[in-house]
C-alpha cells in the first residue's frame, strides 16, 4: 500500500471490516492516521508528540530500553491482554513441510536424516560471522559429528553460501534462495541444531524449539536476542564498544573474535 490511491483503497477495505481496536507497534503517524480514517475507534500505541491526537490510548515509553519482545508486549499489556506466554510462535503448515522435504531431498538429505543447519546471512554485513569461519565450522562439524550440513538463506545470500561451500571443499550443501520464509521454517524445524547470526532465521529456530547457537556482534542480545524457553546459547565478544553499535567498522572484530572453537564448544554443550 505504498501509493496514495492504494492507501485510500486500503482505508475503505479496513472500514468494511469494522474493526474495534488498532494496536500500533510502530511509531508511524501515517499508519495510525489510516486506522483513524478507517473508523477504528480504539487506537493504541506508544506516545509521540506528533501523533498523540490520533491515539485514544497512549502508552508511556519505557525509561530503560528492554528486549524488543517486552517493548511490544508492554503495549498489549496496557489494555489488559495476557502476556504471560513469551514464547515465539511461527506456524508452519503441512504444505510447507511437504515442500521443505522435497527441497531437502533434492539437496541429498534423506527423510528423517539428522542434519545441522547454518544460516550465515544477516541484514547488514557487521552482523555476519565471516564466511571463512563458517567454512571452517562446516569442516569441523563434518569431522566430529559426520552429519550433513545445510546452508540456508535468501536469494541475496546465494553468493555467500557458494563461497562457504567453495572454501569448505563441499563439506555442506546449500538451499539458499530455494525456500519461502514458511518453507525455511519447515526446514529449520527438522534440523538437529542451528548456528546463525542475529537474524530472522535465528528467531525462527527459537520458535521451533531447535537447539540454537546465536552469534552476536554489534547488536545486543539483551534487546534482540533469543527469548522464551528455547534451548540456545548466545556467543558474543565485545571490546570497548557501546552495544548496540550501528557504526560501520573497519575490522568487525566483535564478530571475528568469535572462534570456531567457541562455536564447537557451544554445540557440544547444547547436545548434552
Amino acid at each position: 500500500h505504498k501509493g496514495f490511491f492504494s492507501k485510500i483503497k486500503f482505508i475503505f477495505e479496513l472500514k468494511a471490516k469494522r474493526f474495534d481496536t488498532a494496536i500500533s507497534f510502530h511509531r508511524s503517524m501515517s499508519r495510525m492516521l489510516i486506522a483513524a480514517l478507517s473508523g477504528i475507534r480504539k487506537r493504541v500505541g506508544y506516545y509521540t508528540k506528533k501523533r498523540s491526537w490520533l491515539l485514544t490510548d497512549s502508552v508511556k515509553p519505557l525509561l530503560v530500553q528492554p528486549h524488543r519482545v517486552e517493548y511490544f508486549l508492554n503495549i498489549t499489556r496496557s489494555i489488559g491482554i495476557d502476556t504471560e506466554n513469551r514464547n515465539y510462535e511461527f506456524k508452519i503448515s503441512e504444505d510447507s513441510m511437504i515442500k521443505a522435504a522435497a527441497i531437502l531431498k533434492e539437496a541429498g538429505i534423506k527423510e528423517r536424516e539428522e542434519f545441522f543447519l547454518i544460516n550465515p546471512g544477516g541484514n547488514w554485513p557487521p552482523k555476519r560471522w565471516p564466511c571463512q569461519l563458517y567454512a571452517s565450522l562446516c569442516k569441523s562439524l563434518k569431522q566430529k559429528y559426520d552429519k550433513r550440513i545445510v546452508i540456508t538463506g535468501a536469494s541475496k545470500d546465494i553468493a555467500l553460501a557458494d563461497s562457504i561451500l567453495k572454501i569448505s571443499n563441499g563439506s555442506a550443501v546449500s538451499i539458499a534462495g530455494k525456500t519461502t520464509l514458511r518453507e525455511l521454517g519447515a526446514v529449520v524445524k527438522q534440523a538437529a541444531l542451528v548456528v546463525a547470526n542475529d537474524s530472522g532465521p535465528m528467531h525462527i529456530a527459537i520458535s521451533q524449539n531447535v537447539p540454537t547457537v546465536a552469534l552476536f556482534g554489534p547488536t545486543s542480545p539483551k534487546i534482540t536476542g533469543p527469548y522464551g524457553d528455547g534451548n540456545n546459547i548466545v556467543l558474543n565478544k565485545w571490546f570497548d564498544c557501546d552495544i548496540p553499535c550501528y557504526a560501520i567498522c573497519d575490522d568487525y572484530r566483535c564478530m571475528e573474535s568469535i572462534t570456531v572453537e567457541d562455536v564447537m564448544d557451544a554445540i557440544e554443550r547444547l547436545k548434552k
